[in-house]
């Protein structure tokens, strides 16, 4: 009885150790599960916070918020006797990508879309003058000659057909101190960024005003409009009138009816309305040639 007894005692405890042995190997086997669930979730996390999604670019804010390049000095100032003023223009607040300008604006040849941002200042005109003191700016890079660019809009802004209205107002160039009025030739993606930076849309096409900034799209200087029929020089004298004006205070115009020249306060770029094209506020005879306006 008593080896029966021991037999049985340690058949007990062989079924006893194996079963120990099947729970601490199902115990390892949940462990190792586990395990293999929790580790990949925990590199999926690292990488979301380590890479988030406007990591390379993709939200506009972060694409466009590179560094804004300066000039070689603040305006109407230089490093040397013979170094021409300079200027910069200031970060933008809000604005789309250079990137996206580009992509958006057809690309005209030979025209760069994109700028370093700094402008090179146009020298005095040749007498100081009076009335309404401008500056004229030309973005470094363009192929813009500042000079020769200031030259063509000083006869625009004095021409008896254009703001000027036969001596009712004047301008005068300047290259350093105030002025009430800069008119800057800059790349497509700086337009947007300097108009964008006040909630106007330029889409790499056109041009705007803010405040007593002129920013005058590159492309339009150099290649005109294609729904303006008249030489290159006109078309420029529309671009200088028609921002020039909003400076003055004039809003939008449209056609006043068809075969009548188009006011210059009308946004010719996108279409005529069946006027014909023209780049002067006034005509020969001194009358203004405007039209219904735009709200």
């Amino acid at each position: 009885m008593a080896a029966d007894s021991g037999r049985h005692q340690g058949q007990r405890w062989r079924r006893g150790g194996r079963r120990l042995a099947r729970q601490e190997r199902r115990r390892r086997s949940r462990i190792r599960v586990l395990v293999a669930v929790l580790v990949p979730a925990t590199l999926i996390c690292a990488a979301a916070v380590a890479d988030p999604l406007w990591a390379g670019g993709h939200d506009p804010a972060a694409a466009a918020a590179g560094p804004e390049p300066t000039g070689s000095g603040p305006p109407g100032t230089s490093s040397s006797p013979s170094a021409r003023p300079r200027t910069t223009t200031a970060p933008p607040t809000r604005s789309p990508a250079p990137s996206r300008s580009a992509a958006r604006a057809g690309r005209a040849p030979g025209v760069p879309a994109s700028g370093p941002g700094t402008f090179t200042v146009a020298r005095a005109g040749a007498t100081s003058g009076s009335g309404n003191a401008y500056r004229i700016e030309a973005e470094d890079g363009s192929g813009v000659d500042p000079d020769a660019a200031a030259t063509l809009i000083a006869d625009v802004l004095a021409a008896p057909r254009g703001w000027a209205h036969g001596g009712a107002r004047s301008f005068h160039r300047v290259a350093q101190g105030p002025a009430g009025l800069v008119i800057r030739i800059a790349t497509a993606a700086t337009t947007d960024r300097v108009c964008g930076a006040e909630g106007l849309d330029t889409h790499g096409e056109v041009n705007c005003r803010v405040g007593g900034v002129v920013m005058v799209n590159l492309k339009r200087w150099q290649t005109g409009s294609p729904e303006f029929h008249g030489p290159l020089a006109e078309y420029r004298a529309l671009i200088v009138n028609h921002e020039v004006g909003h400076w003055l205070g004039h809003g939008h115009e449209t056609c006043a009816g068809a075969g009548l020249p188009a006011p210059a306060m009308m946004q010719q770029i996108y279409g005529l309305r069946g006027c014909v094209s023209n780049a002067w506020p006034y005509d020969s005879k001194g009358q203004y040639l405007g039209g219904p306006s735009v709200r």
